[in-house]
């Protein structure tokens, strides 16, 4: 059992985040509960969308305050300054009404984007101190997303550098972000704390899945997440088409589950390399029925390119793949290798016939499959999961409010 700290004085956090909505966005979910657990009073503010569209609602002892939505930026610095200008005015009149009405000692933000201490520094002058969850590397997420740096990009690390001199203590997912905050963010490393993402085993239990999933077919591969400009579906559907029209594999099948600006994009691009029969777009799926789909599947694929940004990022899917038991191939990253370690085979960065040649190794050998699985979830089990990741997070916040004295 869990004991809850009593505190001498109450210790109140507001969490903001700007792209996705509260719960949708698991690993705020994880670290807003544990938090609620571990005694502290917590408040969310996020953006609506994805179904949930209530402006004011409490979920788990966690208070969510909801906005609108705001036009997600693709190209251009007009689109970013309107998509971040949107979400500044809503926190600003959001965190006045959890003010008044909870109070809170500490703001916790969320990137992207590197633009929350603006909100910290208005409430510093009532002794409220900034925490940075450093989710994204937003410089070199600008830099994936649009093949270019530039001026905006220059302006990126300006906004970098601010935020981790705003912060008071950070939170990196994994050890090349921590790198980043000491390097680029000249924090004192006593002050960042790795708090990985990683799935809650209660809520990632393999199993049968449900079978129609796989129409039919002897392999299926699956694939979680948001379909965007920077995750690689491209790449996948060039490996696709190799495996089953160069490599003659065609008893196979691939469950695409999630959303995102490219779904329309990525569709045709099936339908253009004739691979429609091969693919099932299921949409956003949540809890049991996301697991529904990746139980029933044999491998799981995380194409995310190689680049800047996601060399040094820890991609949420695969952990989620090696939870469930599901060996993965993925493109050769540095973080992707931290994480997933045996479980994983790599493909030559960016090379989607490699990707194929890999998927087809797999498929050619079910009991190295079954092998690489159990290897990740036992690192999972062992080393990975939440509950490894609960410690660091409660000791951030003892730093913080240890710093506040």
């Amino acid at each position: 059992m869990t004991t809850v700290p009593v505190f001498s004085t109450p210790r109140r956090i507001l969490i903001v985040v700007e792209n996705l909505p509260v719960p949708l966005d698991r690993r705020v979910w994880l670290e807003a509960t544990t938090l609620v657990k571990a005694g502290y009073a917590v408040s969310v503010i996020c953006p609506m969308g994805k179904g949930w569209d209530e402006t004011y609602e409490e979920i788990e002892g966690v208070h969510i305050y909801r906005h609108s939505e705001p036009p997600e930026a693709h190209a251009g610095a007009g689109a970013y300054i309107k998509e971040y200008w949107h979400a500044m005015k809503a926190w600003f009149r959001l965190a006045r009404v959890v003010w008044v009405e909870r109070g809170f000692d500490v703001i916790h933000g969320c990137n992207p984007p590197d633009l929350i201490f603006i909100l910290a520094w208005w409430y510093r002058l009532w002794g409220v101190t900034y925490l940075f969850d450093h989710h994204d590397v937003c410089p070199e997420l600008f830099e994936a997303k649009f093949e270019k740096k530039g001026l905006f990009y220059k302006i990126m690390l300006v906004w970098e550098r601010i935020t981790f001199a705003s912060a008071s203590v950070s939170i990196a997912t994994n050890e090349s972000f921590k790198k980043i905050a000491i390097r680029r963010g000249k924090m004192d490393p006593d002050d960042v704390f790795v708090v990985r993402s990683a799935p809650k085993l209660d809520n990632f239990v393999p199993g049968p899945g449900d079978l129609s999933y796989r129409k039919g077919a002897g392999t299926v591969m699956g694939y979680v997440g948001v379909i965007g400009q920077q995750e690689g579906m491209d790449l996948l559907v060039e490996a696709a088409d190799h495996l089953i029209n160069t490599l003659g594999k065609t008893d196979v099948h691939f469950a695409i589950v999630g959303f995102g600006p490219h779904l329309e994009i990525v569709q045709a691009d099936v339908k253009g390399h004739g691979l429609e029969p091969y693919f099932t777009f299921t949409g956003p799926l949540y809890g049991d029925d996301m697991l529904a789909v990746l139980n029933c599947i044999d491998i799981g694929v995380s194409p995310d390119p190689k680049n800047a940004m996601n060399d040094i990022s820890t991609m949420n899917k695969v952990m989620e793949y090696m939870t469930l038991e599901k060996p993965t191939v993925q493109f050769d990253l540095t973080e992707g290798r931290v994480s997933a370690q045996g479980a994983s085979l790599y493909a030559t960065a960016n090379d989607p016939i490699d990707f194929g040649d890999k998927i087809a190794q797999l498929m050619d050998d079910p009991d190295t499959r079954a092998r690489m699985g159990k290897e990740g979830r036992e690192r999972v089990l062992g080393a990975l999961s939440w509950a490894h990741s609960v410690p660091h997070l409660l000791a951030a916040y003892d730093r913080v409010f240890a710093k506040r004295g």
